[in-house]
């Protein structure tokens, strides 16, 4: 099953680093490639000079493939009477930490649906492979990069959004169960339908022709042979990823990994806008009760940053977004070419 796969991709095992904004770094992506497996980075955050230098950096430390991923949300609709309301509600939070909420809340990220110049970029240099995030980009893109030699893959949730991406011409589907860290993958955040990873990949591999990578809750060897068992042709691992001295985890994120609330794990989109899984702080109690309407991703990500920057700043991480999926309390403290090999020694067992 997984070897058309991984000829697509070129690479020696099944076994994928989820790219995770805010945690995937050059180096982690060029020590998971280096080590076999398939690297990331995600640039949905990155202005295009900034994702350019992300994708040269990484081609330094490897000459092996490596994916990049785009955000393909549909583009926010600013909203100021709603945006005034989520301010006013966050209001007494900032207070705490002798803080003001900002006087006006931005669109800090850019859809790839809307932003031709990240297409140029990346047609200029030619990554081996671009995935997709929060639905497709036009099709006109999908073309460009296909026929610029680039493998593409797209996470999804669902069948119909599988149905969709194979319709648009991508190469293969991450299937990205409800147990996954992170952000959802549903193009629609308002209809999700929750399908666990196991489900979703009988679902899409009994009903999709093309090659199915499984993602979500997938912490070691066994779990990639559950999933492989089921019909995937690979894995994608984020959270597992997450205490690699490569990656940029802060200090807090990490220790909060290694303790009880990695037990305990939920989704929010009250955070950034959309549904996202991570561990339980204050993010998930106080702002998922203020009763205020979360105005359109990424705009109420903007505002949650600057409360954090308000709690860091008095050394209080309660307002910190530590994403991480649930099978968090399985992550291991390992250079990431060591977690690699190992993941691959206990496939075999």
């Amino acid at each position: 099953m997984s070897r058309p796969l991984l000829s697509l991709l070129n690479i020696e095992l099944p076994i994928l680093q989820s790219p995770m904004v805010g945690v995937s770094t050059p180096k982690l992506a060029a020590a998971v490639s280096n080590a076999g497996g398939l690297g990331a980075i995600g640039i949905g955050a990155s202005t295009v000079e900034q994702a350019r230098a992300m994708l040269r950096e990484t081609a330094a430390l490897t000459d092996k493939p490596f994916n990049v991923n785009l955000f393909c949300h549909a583009p926010a609709l600013q909203d100021s009477d709603r945006e005034a309301q989520w301010l006013n509600a966050l209001t007494p939070y900032f207070a705490e930490f002798d803080a003001a909420p900002p006087v006006l809340l931005r669109e800090i990220y850019i859809s790839f649906v809307a932003d031709p110049d990240m297409l140029q970029m990346l047609l200029e240099e030619k990554p081996a492979v671009v995935s997709f995030h929060f639905g497709l980009p036009p099709q006109a893109a999908v073309d460009a990069l296909k026929d610029a030699g680039i493998v593409l893959l797209c996470s999804v949730t669902t069948l119909a959004e599988a149905r969709l991406a194979e319709q648009a011409g991508v190469h293969a589907l991450v299937a990205q169960g409800f147990e996954a860290g992170g952000h959802r993958g549903v193009f629609d955040p308002q209809q999700d339908s929750e399908m666990g990873t196991f489900a979703l990949v009988r679902v899409l591999s009994a009903a999709s022709s093309l090659p199915v990578i499984a993602a979500g809750g997938i912490m070691d060897g066994a779990g990639i042979n559950a999933v492989l068992q089921l019909g995937a042709s690979a894995a994608q691992l984020g959270t597992a990823f997450i205490l690699c001295p490569e990656s940029a985890t802060n200090a807090a994120w990490r220790e909060a990994l290694k303790g009880p609330r990695a037990h305990h794990t939920q989704i929010t989109s009250a955070i950034s806008g959309r549904p996202a899984r991570g561990m339980l702080n204050r993010n998930f109690s106080d702002l998922q009760i203020s009763g205020a309407a979360v105005p359109d991703y990424p705009i109420a990500y903007d505002a949650n940053k600057a409360l954090n920057v308000a709690a860091s700043a008095k050394n209080n991480s309660d307002f910190a977004v530590q994403w991480a999926g649930q099978g968090a309390p399985l992550a291991r403290e390992l250079p990431a070419d060591e977690l690699v090999r190992l993941l691959s020694a206990e496939m075999k067992v």
